[in-house]
Parts: C-alpha cells; sequence; structure tokens
C-alpha cells in the first residue's frame, strides 16, 4: 500500500549561497557523511529530503542531519535514518521508501515513494 510520494526541485545556486551566507546551515541539513560532497549532490539530497517530509506527511518527526543518502555500487540512491528520526519512523511501521534522483544544470530533483505492507 502507497503511505505517500512527495516531489522536490532544488536550485543548485539558490542553495550554494545560502550555504555560503550561513555557517552553520550545512550541519543542519546534512549527515555528517554527507558534508563534503559537491554542490549537485548536496542540492539533491536536500530535495530527497523534502521530498521524504511530503511523502510521509509529518515532518516534524524528522531532522534532516539524521538522514542519511547514501548510494549503493551501482549508484542507486537509499535513505539511511539515523537517531530520533530512525527511531519515529520505526514507529510508524513497516515502512519501505523508494527513492530517485537527479540533477542537470542548475537543478536537482528527488522523487520519494513510501509503501507499507
Amino acid at each position: 500500500m502507497i503511505i505517500g510520494v512527495g516531489v522536490d526541485l532544488c536550485s543548485v545556486q539558490r542553495l550554494t549561497g545560502s550555504l555560503e551566507r550561513t555557517e552553520a546551515l550545512a550541519t543542519r541539513l546534512f549527515h555528517p557523511n554527507e558534508l563534503g560532497k559537491r554542490a549537485e549532490s548536496l542540492a539533491a539530497r536536500f530535495a530527497a529530503k523534502e521530498a521524504l517530509a511530503k511523502a510521509i506527511g509529518d515532518p516534524k518527526i524528522l531532522s534532516w542531519s539524521e538522514i542519511e543518502i547514501v548510494q549503493n555500487e551501482l549508484g542507486k540512491p537509499s535513505f539511511v535514518f539515523h537517531g530520533a528520526t530512525a527511531e519515529a519512523l520505526a514507529d510508524k511501521g513497516d515502512w519501505r521508501f523508494h527513492l530517485s534522483l537527479s540533477h542537470d544544470a542548475e537543478l536537482a530533483q528527488a522523487f520519494v515513494v513510501v509503501e507499507s505492507n
């Protein structure tokens, strides 16, 4: 059963500007393992977190820095949840998260599907 679907689009330039202007923003938005990635990758990861919030319908249970986007050996992205975010999502039941990322020129996009048995 589909729990929710979310999509988000992020301007690479706008995110980069925000990160340059606000010193602590990167540590609020990204898991420590994500810091230092290229601007396009960070924008796609930010879009993924926004799309996830839309898909679950309750963004208050999420902390962006506790959400890590990883890729397998073939490049397929997925979420890894940490801390209180992992606990809150575990309380929701047996949810599965599907993620697709894309970036081209100055835009990054993410699409998330959340499903349950």
